[in-house]
């Protein structure tokens, strides 16, 4: 893999001056994980500035009672800086980043982003733009735990996951992980949009049949 190609790809490499794309380029590095494995926990190192190049990422965070909850998720092309909290000092909840599917990450060091956000006003202004646009995702999730109603939040998945056909291919366990429920739940709530003549249980697949009447519950 060409890591410059990728390098050039985050979104400041442009603004900045020669020597600071040098410090970049000297400090990068492409990093590989298996489905299942864990990139960044709250006990880890300070990992940096994080690019997926391919692959996909569950940020989740674990309460005291041992339940995990996910707070979004990251596919190519995605970059994320939560990990990066011995640099960004306001970053003050803990979270855990798992590889869900074969995982490539562009890593920028810390030392070497606390560099350039030392030094070019664009890359410590996108740096705090990336975090509050994942804290905001991480804020509406819990939101909905808290305030909204499961059929709610199970409609809004699936629409939001359905492919143009109006296809969701993912199994009950996987959506459950999704929307931070049990996978009983879930499989209570979809008998009911059944019977409600909303989806179609299909051989791993779910196949959603009134669009309009989903929307409704929203």
């Amino acid at each position: 893999m060409d890591v410059r190609a990728y390098a050039e790809k985050i979104s400041f490499y442009d603004r900045l001056t020669k020597e600071e794309q040098d410090t970049l380029m000297a400090n990068v590095s492409l990093k590989t994980y298996g489905r299942g494995e864990m990139i960044h926990s709250c006990t880890g190192s300070c990992l940096g500035l994080i690019y997926v190049i391919e692959g996909d990422i569950r940020v989740s965070i674990i309460s005291e009672e041992g339940r995990e909850i996910t707070l979004y998720r990251l596919s190519e092309g995605d970059t994320c800086v939560i990990s990066a909290a011995c640099v960004l000092h306001e970053i003050t909840f803990e979270s855990g980043m798992t590889a869900t599917s074969d995982t490539t990450l562009l890593v920028l060091n810390s030392k070497a982003l606390a560099k350039l956000m030392d030094t070019n006003p664009e890359v410590r202004s996108y740096s705090y733009e990336i975090a509050t646009r994942r804290f905001s995702a991480a804020l509406f999730v819990l939101q909905e735990i808290i305030f909204a109603r499961m059929d709610r939040r199970l409609a809004r998945f699936l629409l939001e996951q359905a492919d143009t056909s109006g296809e969701i291919r993912m199994t009950q366990e996987k959506i459950a992980e999704s929307i931070n429920s049990a996978r009983e739940v879930v499989a209570r709530m979809l008998r009911q949009f059944v019977v409600d003549d909303l989806v179609e249980l299909k051989r791993g697949c779910i196949v959603i049949k009134d669009e309009a009447g989903l929307e409704a519950l929203l």
